[in-house]
């Protein structure tokens, strides 16, 4: 895996920010860069890695992460096709976090887990994932989904074909699967652009609780 040259000043500029927001979650504090700063620094740090031809390992992935900062996107009405949307930080009452697990290292084969928690509603989706080094590229489906409340679970089912789907996944062509691109990974976030079009930052989180795949 081969970092950015951060000796170059758009590298130094879009570390600088990216590494002032993670800062300012760390500390609690409310000095964090403004939205419209955090996306051109995401779209420098993009573009460094095209331009390096950065490579990152699937094992830099593994972990869980929590959603920190999206963009999304927005369709436009005249010309058609979608644009970034402004971006925000995501509140911490609305936590949302990412897990990836390796199940075959030497063929990036592994599982994704994706929570999103509401006071005491938590919503759990889970299926098999595929690491594609070349492209910094992780394709993923979604095939089990869990409701707990409280704690409890109340609600587990298989969803989008189940086991029948997770067992024909890594045959499927990336066109017809969800994927993120990621384009920064260190040890305190990642980054990366989704198949729909949209940036987003997560941040190296471990849970006391922890989540599990």
């Amino acid at each position: 895996m081969r970092s950015p040259d951060l000796t170059s000043p758009t590298s130094a500029d879009f570390a600088t920010v990216l590494h002032q927001a993670v800062f300012a979650y760390r500390q609690e504090t409310g000095d964090r860069p403004r939205a419209t700063a955090v996306v051109n620094a995401l779209l420098q740090a993009e573009k460094t890695t095209k331009q390096q031809k950065i490579k990152y390992t699937f094992t830099s992935l593994l972990g869980q992460w929590r959603l920190y900062f999206t963009t999304g996107t927005r369709k436009l009405k005249k010309r058609g096709g979608i644009e970034l949307g402004r971006g925000f930080y995501l509140p911490k009452l609305a936590s949302a976090h990412i897990c990836f697990a390796a199940t075959d290292m030497v063929d990036g084969k592994g599982e994704i887990g994706n929570q999103v928690q509401l006071g005491p509603l938590l919503l759990k989706l889970t299926g098999p994932a595929r690491y594609l080094g070349k492209k910094n590229l992780l394709t993923f489906d979604f095939t089990q989904m869990q409701i707990s409340l409280f704690g409890r679970v109340v609600y587990k089912q298989q969803i989008r074909g189940g086991k029948s789907q997770t067992e024909d996944f890594y045959n499927q062509a990336i066109a017809k699967l969800p994927f993120f691109s990621f384009f920064l990974i260190t040890e305190d976030l990642i980054a990366a652009r989704g198949r729909g079009g949209g940036l987003a930052i997560w941040i190296k989180e471990d849970s006391p609780s922890g989540m599990k795949i």
